[in-house]
């Protein structure tokens, strides 16, 4: 399958990201993994009870398979900053996973994938930033590898969408599989990207407000740049969640079936649902750029009005000084005291005739 760039990450750290503090962790005194290993967190899951924190030597045991999981339907979360050279070795040696999926998690390439082999489900997904500005949008991506009893999900930059499904973990019971983990976080995924949405609805009904109020005083510039933020923004988003939702769509994703309702189904609606949101609002802001453009095809031919009515107007008394002008003989009313007085009235009834002309063929 074929991958989609996505505009890589800035630096800069996210005000919510995916490490959790000590603090965060009502169930434990705190991840007991080690960052120096790129180890983030690790957590065992048991249907219907509250996770368990496991260190880094426990983490590296149920990989191995030194160590079998307490129940059955238990499955471990282990996610890992690949950034470090430890982690990336270490993701690097899971038998367990094929090749590909192994490269998937380490590797480098921003684009977005989503592939399948028996009951293997792996792939790229894009996330967004919390950090964003109103003229920035950052996008990370995180990798992850899910089977029935396992998940491994990996980042090279903070992901609040990762940070926001682990503290949903917490809060409740774990659940049947962890593709329900994959599935929060793409639900996170949408929800950043509705929040966008309404951001962007929200300076579209400003530009509204101003277009309805149209007069003379109307700053067409701030109507433009509203409009054209609304739009570059809306397309940076597009260019985001198009491939996730393609990819949902396509025909040849064939996932096993324990993994279909959680990451096929409810994934591909709410993947979906978010995609008609943002196209709605690129029609909307569309409609407002034409209506924009009408605004101000309207004002220019009313100035164009004003100007050609002024010029029509003034034609006569040009015509007038023009005559009064030549350096001739025997100019009329050259030798009279009162000649610049009646000349200007000569002008001014002139003028009046042309406005009563203008007037009597409707042209004012």
């Amino acid at each position: 399958m074929a991958s989609v760039p996505l505009r890589p990450a800035r630096s800069r750290m996210s005000p919510m990201p995916d490490t959790i503090a000590p603090t965060d962790v009502p169930y434990a005194d705190g991840p007991l993994a080690d960052p120096a290993d790129g180890l983030v967190w690790a957590v065992s899951c048991t249907p219907g009870r509250r996770p368990v924190q496991l260190s880094s030597r426990q983490a590296a045991q149920r990989l191995d398979g030194e160590a079998a999981p307490e129940a059955d339907g238990a499955w471990t979360w282990l996610h890992y900053d690949v950034v470090h050279t430890a982690s990336r070795a270490r993701v690097e040696s899971i038998a367990r996973l094929s090749e590909e999926a192994r490269a998937t998690l380490t590797g480098t390439d921003r684009g977005t994938r989503l592939e399948a082999e028996d009951d293997l489900v792996y792939g790229a997904l894009p996330a967004f930033d919390d950090s964003m500005s109103d003229d920035d949008t950052n996008v990370s991506a995180w990798r992850f590898a899910v089977l029935p009893d396992l998940l491994i999900t990996t980042r090279r930059h903070p992901v609040p969408a990762l940070g926001a499904a682990y503290r949903w973990l917490q809060r409740d019971e774990a659940p049947r599989t962890p593709a329900e983990i994959v599935d929060r976080t793409l639900l996170e995924f949408a929800d950043s990207v509705r929040r966008n949405i309404a951001m962007l609805d929200d300076q579209l009904d400003r530009a509204e407000d101003l277009l309805l109020t149209l007069d003379q005083h109307t700053d067409f510039g701030r109507i433009s740049g509203l409009i054209g933020k609304v739009r570059r923004r809306s397309t940076e988003l597009r260019r985001v969640i198009s491939p996730v939702d393609r990819i949902f769509h396509s025909e040849d994703l064939e996932l096993p079936e324990w993994a279909e309702d959680d990451i096929r189904d409810r994934s591909q609606r709410q993947i979906h649902a978010a995609l008609d949101d943002l196209l709605a609002l690129q029609d909307r802001a569309r409609s407002l750029q034409d209506e924009l453009a009408s605004g101000q095809a309207e004002e220019t031919n009313r100035r164009l009005y004003t100007v050609s009515v002024v010029t029509t107007l003034m034609l006569p008394a040009t015509f007038v000084t023009g005559f009064f002008g030549m350096n001739t003989g025997g100019m009329f009313l050259a030798s009279g005291a009162m000649g610049t007085v009646e000349a200007g009235g000569v002008c001014f009834l002139f003028m009046v005739i042309t406005w009563l002309l203008l007037k009597f063929a409707k042209l004012l």
